[in-house]
């Protein structure tokens, strides 16, 4: 897998909204935290726009996101936020000029399609904060700093809380995965994952917990289960669990892959929440999970 250069003081970053409409205050937030960084942030016609839920109509979001991939001088793309969108217009991309000047796309939760898309193509690409959280600075401090640092070419490697659900083993392999009912939307599709060889991480939120199993299964089912390396549980928030359903949605998720032998962690800090720490998505990486819970994630 390709990965893009590591920025620089003085590179230009655009933002811009491939999905759902954000509040025009966050976009602007989110470019002052980057001038703070030393970066040039560029706004993307679409970065405020709003057409419904969405940051304006398909054709202005699809062209948008398509300057920002074409434009050799961008060095970065932050998306506005995720919400839903980027699956309507993902396969009218072109990416010629995208493999010609790699750079690093940002976001999470819908941009999951778009970290899909990429890895298709041979990229990383990084899961991790967008406007909002920025913007938001002060609650967000810890995976923001850690955006940063990531961006100018320091990943953060982690060392996971431990849960009684993990199970031992360690694995190496590329990291992919996202948003787990955006991955489920994309079965069947030219952007299903590729699972041989892959460390895969999920996270969702404001799912129903029969939702999830219907998830994983889709997954066990499709063959996917079965042929990763490794799995990384993040954050499954705002989620009411179901006592009629006789499972916690982390033991649904330890019994779908009860079977295979592969190591799996739960608490792998992102997702919905604050602790949404950034990962390289298509990078070589490591998983080590101890007999006693403990877990260890790390760049190769």
């Amino acid at each position: 897998m390709i990965r893009p250069p590591y920025l620089k003081e003085g590179d230009k970053v655009a933002i811009v909204s491939p999905s759902g409409a954000v509040a025009p205050e966050l976009v602007d937030g989110a470019a002052e935290v980057l001038v703070s960084w030393g970066l040039v942030p560029v706004l993307g016609a679409s970065a405020k726009g709003k057409r419904g839920r969405f940051a304006g109509t398909d054709e202005e979001r699809l062209s948008d996101l398509q300057w920002a991939m074409d434009d050799p001088s961008i060095r970065a793309i932050l998306c506005g936020r995720g919400g839903y969108g980027a699956v309507r217009i993902v396969d009218q991309l072109n990416f010629k000029g995208f493999e010609a000047s790699p750079k690093w796309l940002i976001g999470f939760s819908d941009i999951t399609i778009l970290h899909a898309a990429i890895s298709h193509h041979g990229i990383q690409s990084l899961h991790g904060a967008m406007a909002k959280a920025l913007a938001h600075t002060a609650g967000n401090w810890d995976a923001v700093s850690a955006l940063r640092r990531a961006l100018f070419g320091a990943p953060t490697d982690f060392t996971l809380t431990p849960c009684s659900l993990n199970r031992a083993g360690e694995a190496t392999g590329e990291l992919v995965g996202g948003n787990l009912s955006v991955m489920y939307g994309l079965r069947g599709t030219p952007f299903d994952i590729q699972p041989k060889g892959k460390i895969l991480f999920i996270e969702d939120i404001s799912e129903r917990p029969y939702h999830i199993d219907r998830m994983m299964h889709s997954l066990k089912l499709g063959g996917i289960l079965s042929s990763v390396s490794g799995l990384l549980v993040g954050a499954f928030s705002d989620i009411d669990e179901d006592a009629s359903f006789g499972q916690t949605v982390k033991e649904i998720i330890a019994s779908a892959v009860a079977e295979y032998d592969y190591p799996v962690a739960f608490n792998f800090p992102l997702g919905h929440e604050t602790t949404n720490m950034p990962v390289i998505h298509g990078a070589d990486v490591s998983l080590k999970v101890e007999a006693d819970g403990k877990a260890r994630f790390e760049y190769r």
